[in-house]
């Protein structure tokens, strides 16, 4: 599979995603628990179908020491013991806030109410803010088909400068 355009190769896509990186970080820097990121950011991108965002979260995750049962075990969460409650419920909220277009409703009273059980106000903002973040980058990857498999850790980071 080929790219349909390579964004970083472009003057303003590689400004657009040099912001998108520095708001990334700034999530990153927050006090969401970077394994609950890492699980938030897998999960979306496998309900997007984004081969790029699942071969680059996963290998993050696994760079940063997480276990490969949990990361094989993401997608069906719901029927595994190996996740916390707060875990559990940041998946959930990543769930119904990626299919948001299937639900009339949006993101449930119950589904919001159990992230605010286990998620301070600054945590919330940056859970919030990082499901909406994968979301816009599966997006840009699935429509100029940036293709899974090539990640390298790390690859991105001289787009901090």
């Amino acid at each position: 599979m080929e790219p349909r355009f390579d964004l970083m190769t472009n003057e303003l896509g590689a400004k657009i995603a040099k912001r998108i990186y520095h708001v990334a970080l700034a999530i990153l820097q927050s006090p969401l628990p970077r394994d609950t990121q890492n699980l938030v950011m897998l999960r979306a991108s496998q309900i997007n179908g984004c081969g790029f965002c699942v071969d680059y979260h996963a290998k993050d995750a696994t760079a940063a020491g997480e276990d490969a049962t949990r990361l094989n075990l993401v997608a069906a969460w719901r029927e595994s013991t190996v996740f916390t409650d707060a875990e559990r419920a940041a998946l959930a909220l990543t769930e119904e806030g990626t299919r948001i277009a299937d639900a009339h409703a949006g993101v449930s009273d119950d589904t919001w109410e159990r992230a605010r059980e286990h998620y301070d106000d600054d945590q919330i903002a940056a859970l919030v803010s990082l499901i909406a973040l994968i979301n816009a980058n599966n997006r840009l990857n699935v429509m100029v088909r940036n293709p899974g498999g090539s990640y390298q850790p790390g690859q991105f980071a001289a787009l901090a400068n």
